[in-house]
């Protein structure tokens, strides 16, 4: 689950490394062809379709919601929401690594429409654990990620966990997936704790809290009508339970697959690795098609993404034999497999980490 943070620094994405150092300069000949093929180039075009026809289908249920009014049917149409709702936050993803335009200022609008107005999440406070992962995914003791809270990641967290957080770490791979229908109220929750904190921030200028503020608040007034104008108070709160329960699972299972159980450094171990080995041995692809891509955003290329985290999201396909093939070369493991298989890893992991717990060692 995402770690609140009452500080958050406004931080732009992560750019790609111009000029890696030391062991990073195996990653430089690939920058180098990944550029010439132009695949570090915006596709603007495609995000714009994309984008309206998720608008304009959200458009829809709403009408829907509308029409139908207040009957037990209405609730059909959460699910189809949150998958809705999960598109509009991989596009609040992408803007916030500048893959869908190099202007800064354009992919700031497009990214708090989507986190602030339309989800409820905070930009500011997203872009700062988020960029905090991208440069140092899965480190003990750098990565927000993969520090301890409701889950834990490494048998060294598990030490002095009592209590309700004792038990849960104990069952964290078969609490896992339940868990994450919290997924989505969490992020709101810490979004708005971040924004909204009486221990303001100076490295978020005033203007920028207000703005983000103002848009969250929008989006809960909004949310709220819809649902009290369009259904009764008891199927308002029915209908907003499974939406936002189904929200935080598909997050999850979009989440999940991507570093869990894979290399975790430290101080120590990984000190010296370049920016390639970095994100490429700490992190996981999913094989699968048209389907699969769609289903989990793009990030089922997570290899590519953390190498290039401003590629488009339809290049990432097109950069993955090249990275496959140059880590070959390079004898660097390239991790990929099946969904179902890397949520047996991802929770074979965790099942793991909990086992001081369960034998008492």
């Amino acid at each position: 689950m995402p770690q609140a943070t009452t500080a958050p620094p406004a931080v732009e994405s992560i750019p790609e490394p111009a000029t890696p150092r030391g062991t990073g300069s195996d990653f430089a000949p690939l920058l180098r062809t990944v550029k010439e093929q132009g695949l570090l180039e915006r596709r603007v075009a495609w995000y714009a379709r994309g984008i309206t026809v998720n608008l304009v289908l959200v458009a829809a249920v709403i009408t829907g919601m509308a029409l139908i009014g207040p009957s037990w049917w209405t609730m059909l149409l959460a699910p189809p929401l949150a998958v809705l709702s999960a598109r509009i936050a991989f596009i609040g993803h992408d803007a916030g690594h500048s893959q869908i335009t190099g202007d800064r200022g354009k992919g700031r609008v497009i990214q708090l429409v989507h986190a602030n107005l339309l989800l409820g999440m905070s930009q500011e406070w997203w872009n700062d654990k988020h960029n905090r992962h991208h440069a140092n995914p899965n480190h003990i003791d750098k990565d927000p990620d993969v520090a301890a809270d409701i889950f834990v990641f490494t048998q060294g967290q598990t030490a002095g966990r009592t209590g309700l957080r004792g038990w849960l770490t104990r069952h964290q791979a078969w609490m896992f997936f339940p868990l994450t229908t919290l997924e989505g109220i969490a992020l709101k929750v810490y979004g708005f704790q971040a924004v909204f904190s009486r221990q303001k921030d100076t490295r978020m200028p005033g203007r920028r809290r207000a703005v983000e503020g103002l848009l969250l608040g929008a989006h809960v007034a909004a949310y709220v009508t819809l649902l009290l104008t369009t259904l009764t108070l008891g199927q308002a709160v029915v209908f907003a339970v499974i939406h936002q329960m189904l929200l935080g699972l598909h997050l999850g299972m979009a989440f999940a697959p991507n570093h869990k159980g894979m290399e975790m450094p430290d101080s120590e171990n990984g000190a010296g690795w370049g920016h390639l080995r970095r994100q490429v041995l700490t992190s996981r692809n999913i094989r699968g098609g048209v389907l699969t891509d769609w289903f989990l955003g793009g990030l089922n290329y997570q290899i590519e993404h953390h190498l290039f985290p401003s590629m488009p999201r339809p290049h990432l396909r097109l950069a993955q034999p090249l990275v496959r093939a140059h880590c070959q070369a390079l004898g660097v493991s390239y991790a990929e497999t099946g969904l179902i298989d890397s949520y047996r890893q991802a929770l074979g992991h965790l099942h793991d980490v909990g086992e001081p717990l369960r034998t008492g060692a």
